[in-house]
């Protein structure tokens, strides 16, 4: 194994070349960190690319966009998981048995290394998720105030890309405007954002939007209804957090907090009864 991994590195970023490469790519690249990652990337993707079927492929894309369309591609993540699945399998087995290689440690790190790529992947989007839940109350609110000052949905839409909070929410909104100006329905620029993002309140938010374009309805009634019930669901969220806590803190209070108390409390008292004291 740890030939192998040798090999690999060594083939993969050989000093002279890697550093040509990577000095190409700092000009397009924001960091040095960067330009070395994508030289990595480029590097391993011949290897890599009969790994990742069609099907998986279109799963991690969709995975990627959910994540706000970094530089980032399919091959790239199984290469992260092949990285790392090798990294961790080596220094486990090295770390837990330096005298001879045991297989056992070493496939235990290979699946730990394996699965951390994907955990990360599902904590970006998990986190876009919430900046975006965060953010769609205010920019909701500026909308529905642009609207009922006589703006139209896409002078709205403007106005909060230009004067709203900054995150995900306003770069989906920047994207339907930059979609809307290029010859898209309202509609379709909407569902495309929630094809993106796949989070089930801007979901609710798009249909309604859609459904009162369709209806007739005013728009600033109902964006203004949709940042309160958004609202009302962060309250009760919040509220849920809040009463799930106590059972969450069984675990460290009985594990760890607990038994140090019973040491601080009946250490001396079992140590004078071991040694004679009383």
């Amino acid at each position: 194994m740890t030939g192998v991994a040798t090999g690999l590195v060594v083939w993969v970023a050989w000093p002279r070349r890697f550093v040509a490469e990577a000095m190409e790519q700092r000009e397009k690249a924001r960091s040095p960190a960067e330009a070395a990652r994508r030289v990595l990337f480029d590097r391993m993707a011949p290897l890599v690319s009969p790994l990742v079927t069609q099907k998986r492929a279109s799963r991690l894309q969709q995975q990627i966009v959910m994540m706000g369309a970094p530089d980032l591609r399919p091959v790239d993540i199984v290469t992260m998981q092949i990285l790392s699945a090798i990294f961790f399998g080596v220094m486990t087995a090295m770390f837990l048995h330096l005298n001879e290689m045991n297989v056992l440690y070493g496939l235990v790190g290979l699946a730990v290394g394996a699965l951390l790529p994907p955990y990360w992947v599902r904590q970006q989007i998990q986190r876009r998720h919430t900046a975006i839940g965060r953010a769609m109350p205010f920019n909701l609110d500026l909308m529905t105030l642009s609207v009922e000052a006589g703006l139209d949905f896409g002078g709205a839409v403007a106005t909060v890309v230009q004067k709203g909070l900054p995150g995900p929410f306003n770069e989906e909104l920047g994207i339907v405007l930059r979609e809307i100006r290029m010859g898209r329905t309202r509609e379709e620029a909407l569902r495309n954002m929630a094809n993106r993002a796949r989070y089930a309140p801007l979901t609710q938010f798009v249909s309604n939007l859609v459904q009162a374009e369709r209806m007739g309805t005013s728009l600033g009634r109902i964006l203004r209804i949709q940042a309160t019930q958004l609202r009302i669901q962060r309250t009760q969220r919040a509220e849920k957090l809040a009463n799930e806590a106590p059972v969450k803190m069984l675990f460290p209070l009985i594990f760890c907090i607990f038994p140090t108390v019973f040491m601080i409390l009946f250490g001396p008292i079992a140590y004078q009864l071991m040694t004679g004291g009383y």
